[in-house]
């Protein structure tokens, strides 16, 4: 997609600026890891069991270590890595837990990582249409990002996502006992396993707000996590948790941060809590939705 320059109305194409080498994309995702996807970098170039992993980071909001690649070569494919990278990490925990907490002077403890959630992010300048297409499956633990430079030292990072159609990769996998393995031990959710986990009635209400919460600004990416669907932009903008009776919504910013006239959202940042942010808010209705979007809203940036 081509960027403008827009000079007295007139639009002027930027042109791009194709990186050299694989070590400068590298360079600015682990200088800009957590504006870019929310990451923690643990370290640059780990090497494990005779194979070197470009950047290992953690994910704090779901507990899970994330291997990053970069790629400049587009004919190889990411599956077969990806899947190599996966079952390195799940076959390897103590050494990943003992990296992370030497490096960051940290006590994560093994326990407290969750496995399931482990993923491998593959970072290129473009990608083949049969990569995309081999890495369109839903329960996939596979990210795609392109990034793109620009003259004006201007960037474009743009994740792939996968279509709403996306089938299960499990079939193609219960052949392979390796495969199987990975596939076995890590979970990618969806927003449809939390919709069916509830009552009809209040996976109506979520649609309704989730709609609502889409409806507040351009680019709000939805992203289901364990235990809530997380509303991203910037940053968790709003965390729902779907009860078996009503809607559970985390608005991520320090109690007091927002205007909250009504009174209806609770202090927890003093109360452990699944989401992100200290006001909980619980419905089983819709008849405080436009009031609760004004309180989202707030934390748009």
């Amino acid at each position: 997609m081509p960027i403008y320059l827009n000079q007295n109305n007139k639009l002027i194409e930027v042109e791009e600026k194709a990186f050299k080498l694989e070590r400068e994309i590298q360079n600015v995702f682990e200088e800009n890891l957590n504006i870019i996807m929310g990451l923690t970098l643990v370290k640059s170039e780990f090497t494990i069991k005779n194979k070197r992993i470009d950047t290992l980071a953690y994910d704090k909001q779901s507990n899970a270590f994330i291997i990053i690649e970069y790629k400049r070569d587009r004919s190889l494919s990411v599956v077969d890595q990806g899947f190599t990278y996966l079952s390195l990490m799940l076959e390897n925990k103590a050494d990943f837990i003992i990296e992370y907490n030497e490096t960051l002077k940290q006590n994560l403890k093994r326990e407290n990582v969750d496995w399931s959630q482990t993923r491998v992010a593959f970072v290129s300048t473009s990608f083949t249409e049969n990569q995309i297409l081999a890495t369109n499956f839903k329960d996939i633990a596979i990210e795609l990002w392109e990034i793109k430079r620009f003259e004006n030292n201007l960037f474009s990072v743009n994740s792939i996502k996968k279509t709403k159609s996306a089938e299960s990769i499990k079939p193609l996998t219960q052949q392979n006992e390796a495969l199987k393995k990975v596939i076995d031990e890590i979970k990618v959710y969806t927003e449809e396993e939390h919709i069916a986990s509830t009552t009809e009635e209040i996976s109506e209400l979520y649609v309704k707000f989730r709609d609502a919460v889409l409806n507040l600004a351009d680019g709000i990416e939805i992203k289901p996590q364990k235990l809530y669907i997380a509303f991203k932009k910037n940053g968790n903008l709003v965390d729902i948790s779907l009860q078996k009776r009503t809607l559970k919504l985390w608005i991520n910013a320090k109690f007091g941060a927002i205007e909250d006239a009504k009174g209806i959202a609770k202090d927890v940042s003093n109360i452990g809590h699944h989401g992100n942010g200290a006001y909980e808010i619980q419905v089983n209705s819709d008849k405080d939705l436009e009031y609760i979007m004004s309180l989202i809203k707030q934390v748009i940036k």
